[in-house]
């Protein structure tokens, strides 16, 4: 058990260390959506765009898929493919819980183990399209962001869109890497 525990002592001091560069400007914590409707949010995502982060490294072909659950969480499964949308593919499933007064807009992602304490990470939903077509999602620290959306391409207008989005939130957008995706 004390191994065990020194293993996972272990574990949280070197992810901390090993932390993605901040790509947000500003102290305030960024605007996000007023509203999100969990029943039009569920389904299939593609990765768009993201700033790199380590349990990425190498990953195309990213989709992420979310179905509401009946006590309120949300199941999420992140796929994807090394190195080309036609590579291994990689899974990892999580839950998420919306956060309380958020209005479904912020919600704690957690892929651990439920017996791992501190592991989840923040999911704020700043900017969603009425349609629910295209999110920005991202981390109030800016170390992470996502331009995700219902089909494998985006055109450049909506791209901009995104882009424009992110940037009146503080974030950095010379950061994003696209995402290669499989044609529509």
């Amino acid at each position: 058990m004390r191994t065990l525990i020194l293993f996972l002592a272990a574990t949280a001091l070197l992810s901390a260390c090993n932390r993605p560069p901040v790509n947000r400007a500003g102290e305030a914590p960024p605007q996000t959506e007023a509203s999100v409707d969990l029943n039009r949010y569920q389904g299939l995502w593609y990765e768009i765009a993201r700033f790199p982060n380590s349990f990425e490294e190498g990953c195309e072909g990213v989709t992420a898929a979310y179905a509401l659950r009946e006590d309120g969480k949300v199941d999420v499964t992140n796929t994807c493919r090394q190195g080309t949308v036609d590579g291994p593919e990689e899974i990892a499933q999580g839950i998420a819980r919306v956060v309380d007064g958020s209005s479904n807009s912020k919600l704690k992602v957690k892929f651990a183990p439920a017996w791992v304490p501190f592991a989840s990470g923040d999911y704020w939903i700043l900017y969603l399209d009425p349609a629910y077509e295209t999110v920005l999602v991202g981390s109030p620290d800016g170390r992470y962001l996502w331009i995700l959306a219902r089909t494998p391409q985006i055109s450049a207008l909506k791209l901009e869109e995104m882009r424009t989005a992110a940037s009146q939130r503080g974030y950095d957008t010379a950061a994003l890497r696209m995402t290669e995706q499989p044609p529509a």
